[in-house]
Formats: structure tokens, sequence, C-alpha cells
């Protein structure tokens, strides 16, 4: 059986789990603008940013502290990065758009420290 290969390995091993809800979107947030700095200049850079943010994603959906509502958020969060990144886009949603609503969690997070 091979080991999960991580792209944020410290992360991966608990250290996620010490952010705030704040912060952990904001991260997100900051592969999600990368992603769209990326979209029209190289292939390579906007899917790796994009795997990184679902990765970040993914580590926050496993948060216990997230259930209920946030966690819902979350998975639609998710589900409007999929459909922006990769075509089928029953809501048009595109990247500008989630980096607008990310922006306001960075912006959050800054605020909490």
């Amino acid at each position: 059986m091979n080991a999960m290969t991580y792209y944020h390995t410290s992360l991966a091993e608990g250290r996620w789990q010490t952010f705030s809800f704040f912060e952990q979107m904001a991260n997100i947030g900051s592969e999600v603008h990368r992603a769209l700095m990326w979209q029209e200049k190289n292939k390579g850079h906007f899917d790796l940013a994009i795997d990184r943010a679902l990765e970040l994603f993914d580590f926050t959906l496993e948060d216990p502290r997230w259930r209920g509502p946030k966690l819902k958020e979350l998975a639609r969060a998710r589900e409007l990065l999929c459909y922006a990144a990769f075509g089928e886009n029953p809501y048009h949603t595109d990247l500008a758009d989630l980096d607008k609503y990310f922006f306001t969690f960075a912006f959050a997070a800054r605020l909490k420290r």
C-alpha cells in the first residue's frame, strides 16, 4: 500500500487543526487566488494550485470542529471550485467570484490576530 502524498505535509500531520475556521478558509483562498492568477498563463501552475486548494478543503472538511452548518458551506464551496476549475458549471461561478468570497475570510482572519 502506498503512503498518501500531500502538498501540505505539516498541515496533514495535524497542524491544520490548530488554525481557526477563518484561517483555514483564508489559506484555501490563497490557493484559489493563485489558480486565478495562473488560469490563463500556465496550465501546470493552475492545476497545482487547484490541487492544493482541494487538499486544504479536504483537511477542513475532515476537521471535527466544523460539523453542522459550516460543513455544508464547506462542501458547497468545494463543489463550486470544482465546477469553476473543471468546466461544466451549472452555477456560472468562476474563480474571480470565489476569490472575492475567500477574501472576506482572509480579512476576518487578519482582524482576529
